[in-house]
């Protein structure tokens, strides 16, 4: 493996839809879905109506990485190892003596082997790494003080209630059906929440099939809000521009080798039809299907044995870690976070939102000060990096973050936004991800400002 990566060395180019081809407005959807959720707790769940009421200030809370502790109902930061970093019971801060009582004196998550290792979905924890159910954090959190506050017991029931929020939003047939509050405000007024690409991102993507790479798009939305987006986004034609689309497509079940896979449906009207396909003979656009039989197809379409694949992605549970782990694909992951922490905002980035939302419709929390959810948090730091502090008279020491190290292992590199590289020669060598190179190295166009201190800080004590 050399120490640098080039698109131009690629066969394939896949992308995942959501927050990677398709950037959407974070405070706005946010918003929207931190709602949708929480109508379902107060409509149809009995829950108190004053979870519909939020300040700006309660954004801060809103941060990705987090981990839900449902049997004690805590919310966790983790580092690399597992340590518990920081944490909350609700939205409150819990101590060093109150995390060293929850957890020990090493403040180990007894949980983290299991997420570390596959990244199962768990009774027991639930991991928030995409902006698609990052407001749920913080409705848990909210969910718990309000139990306190009530007198109630704090146990994973409200779970359940939690996720049936989730799927009465997302549910496939919800977008058909105009059911719950997401799909339904996103159809009235998609430019309100989704951010069209800038020119130089689809005259990227056509400089790439133009070179004879093959273009895949890989989602787990469902085939009418995928076309709902790319309309948006890249234009009515967007179907040209890639050789395969894959809809519905339940990562990250769908690098799952035999004989967990979904075989691959047709679509008739955005109806799946009712008979898998035994194989992939062709290109065009499908639902669900599985690695080892695109693998087969893309074998054909490149004339390759080994085919080799670069895929775009931002999640780590549903992107980065099956697409390098099972797929063996490079991946690219896209980590708007870096914005927080001083890589700027591409040009055509900041022009999109400089269009974004009209100004008759920002409301309060954009007057007074809404906080992203990519930016740094007062309350939980860095995504990046942080201090595990010390006990009984340890040292304090400055830590990856266990998303952090994440990035590293499972991505071959980590840009805020494919805008930040569309302008580049295809032939254009970015630094990767090495074990032997410092942590800095593979970020793009910067390693983000804590890393980069955390760097400095190893060499000036070496």
């Amino acid at each position: 493996m050399t120490d640098y990566f080039s698109l131009s060395d690629c066969d394939v180019i896949g992308f995942d839809l959501d927050h990677t081809l398709c950037r959407y407005h974070l405070k706005e959807t946010s918003r929207l879905i931190y709602e949708s959720f929480a109508r379902f707790l107060v409509e149809h769940k009995g829950y108190d109506k004053d979870l519909l009421n939020l300040t700006p200030a309660t954004w801060d809370f809103c941060f990705k990485g987090l981990v839900v502790d449902l049997e004690e109902g805590n919310l966790v930061k983790l580092s690399e190892d597992g340590t518990v970093l920081r944490a909350t019971h609700g939205t409150k801060d819990l101590s060093t003596e109150e995390i060293i009582k929850h957890y020990g004196p090493q403040r180990e998550w007894k949980h983290f082997n299991s997420l570390n290792s596959s990244f199962t979905r768990s009774a027991k924890y639930y991991f928030y790494d995409n902006y698609f159910d990052l407001p749920g954090a913080l409705l848990c959190g909210r969910v718990v003080d309000m139990l306190h506050k009530q007198g109630k017991e704090v146990n994973s029931d409200f779970w359940k209630d939690m996720v049936a929020a989730i799927d009465h939003n997302y549910n496939t047939s919800a977008f058909k059906d105009d059911t719950g509050t997401y799909f339904p405000s996103v159809k009235r007024d998609p430019g309100r929440y989704l951010q069209p690409c800038s020119d130089s991102v689809k005259s990227w993507l056509r400089s790439m099939k133009n070179a004879g790479k093959v273009l895949l798009l890989i989602t787990s939305s469902h085939s009418d809000y995928c076309r709902l987006i790319c309309d948006h986004i890249l234009g009515k034609d967007f179907e040209e521009l890639f050789d395969i689309i894959i809809t519905n497509a339940l990562k990250p079940g769908f690098f799952s080798l035999v004989p967990q896979q979904r075989p691959f449906r047709t679509l008739v009207n955005d109806m799946e039809e009712s008979e898998g396909l035994p194989s992939l003979d062709k290109p065009g656009w499908y639902s669900q299907g599985n690695w080892p039989h695109l693998h087969e197809l893309l074998k054909t379409m490149t004339g390759k044995a080994e085919p080799k694949v670069v895929y775009f992605g931002d999640s780590m549970r549903s992107d980065m870690f099956p697409a390098s782990s099972f797929g063996k694909w490079e991946t690219v992951m896209i980590v708007e976070e870096m914005e927080g922490e001083g890589v700027p905002k591409s040009d055509a980035a900041t022009s999109n939102e400089a269009q974004a939302v009209p100004l008759e419709k920002k409301g309060k929390f954009e007057e007074q000060g809404m906080k992203t959810p990519s930016a740094q948090s007062d309350q939980w730091g860095s995504y990046f990096v942080d201090v595990q502090r010390g006990v009984g008279g340890d040292e304090d020491r400055h830590t990856l973050t266990w998303c952090s190290y994440c990035i590293h292992k499972y991505s071959t590199m980590a840009i805020p936004s494919v805008e930040h590289i569309a302008e580049l020669p295809l032939d254009y060598k970015f630094p990767r991800f090495c074990p032997d190179k410092p942590c800095t190295t593979g970020y793009f166009p910067r390693p983000p400002e804590s890393l980069l201190k955390k760097c400095v800080g190893v060499l000036v004590n070496v």
